[in-house]
């Protein structure tokens, strides 16, 4: 999926839906719907299974789909199978987008496909480039505020680090929450340290295999909401004094992350440009964990790097 944005704020959209052509009937339905939602912003739908069309001088790319793991197929098999596709839409990020635009990857494996894209659109810069870890960043934020009892609004400063997958490590040791009219620290504010280590990391990461179970089909409007929370903070900033989790480039080993990864981060933004939170305290525990879904990121690109020259 692609987006046309001038200025999210209060200008018209354009809609770009790209899919494959036995698709394209099943798009129409979503075409339909959109219509039907009235959206005030929303003044173009456009379908089709035209490259050259649907990533024509995007402001935005939002890439939604990937090849699921099926049943049977070994994670290499995944990993090129996802090469192939994101290899074809970052060339065609390159050819036809504008060099501003802003992209999100939200199929997965998102942090590698992402990395795939951006190595494959040279001239965009790689810091245009980003990959969804905010559905994990409002399910933790979600945890906390149940365990309190206060609205998600009141939790801040959750960190989602690494990789969006069972490794990830959503950290509250710079959590915020407001409880009766005061910000406590989380760790202060649950008071259960045992649940915050142990059940609290466990739920969060094996949320969507959680949802899947449930519904028997993988998470879709908590997706959406997390998309749309992205991309809105791209466009008009964080908040002051907070910060929100992004897989994005790293580059000079930041908090001890290795180069070349598209690493989920605590960042703020303004003016369209993200920058890493730097200074925050990592323990012992913390520090563990990110080194854990590091290794994690690092045998993907290198798995799905070797696929890229083939």
């Amino acid at each position: 999926m692609a987006v046309d944005l001038i200025n999210i704020s209060w200008s018209p959209i354009i809609l770009l839906l790209l899919d494959i052509s036995p698709m394209l009937p099943v798009l129409e339905g979503v075409v339909m719907e959109l219509q039907d939602c009235a959206l005030p912003l929303l003044r173009e739908v456009i379908s089709t299974d035209k490259e050259d069309l649907a990533f024509k001088d995007l402001d935005a790319a939002i890439l939604v789909g990937s090849m699921p793991r099926k049943e049977g197929m070994e994670r290499k098999d995944l990993l090129m199978a996802n090469v192939a596709i994101f290899k074809s839409q970052g060339a065609a990020l390159e050819k036809y987008s504008k060099k501003t635009v802003k992209v999100l990857v939200v199929g997965n494996p998102a942090n590698t496909n992402c990395l795939i894209a951006a190595k494959s659109a040279p001239s965009i810069p790689k810091e245009n480039f980003s990959c969804l870890t905010r559905l994990d960043h409002n399910r933790a934020r979600s945890q906390v505020a149940m365990r309190c009892g206060v609205p998600a609004t009141h939790v801040k400063n959750v960190i989602i680090w690494g990789n969006h997958s069972s490794t990830q490590y959503p950290d509250v040791h710079h959590c915020m929450v407001k409880m009766a009219g005061s910000d406590l620290a989380c760790f202060d504010a649950v008071k259960d340290d045992a649940w915050l280590k142990g059940d609290f990391i466990s739920t969060v990461q094996q949320r969507g295999a959680a949802v899947i179970k449930a519904r028997k089909l993988s998470s879709a409007m908590s997706a959406a909401k997390a998309i749309c929370d992205h991309m809105r903070d791209i466009w008009t900033g964080t908040p002051e004094g907070e910060f929100i989790s992004m897989g994005v480039y790293s580059t000079g080993n930041t908090y001890g992350v290795p180069d070349d990864l598209i690493y989920s981060f605590p960042v703020q933004i303004k003016d369209k440009t993200w920058k890493i939170v730097d200074g925050l305290e990592i323990n012992d525990f913390s520090r563990g964990k990110m080194d854990a879904t590091a290794v994690e990121l690092i045998e993907e690109r290198d798995t799905a790097v070797a696929f890229l020259g083939q």
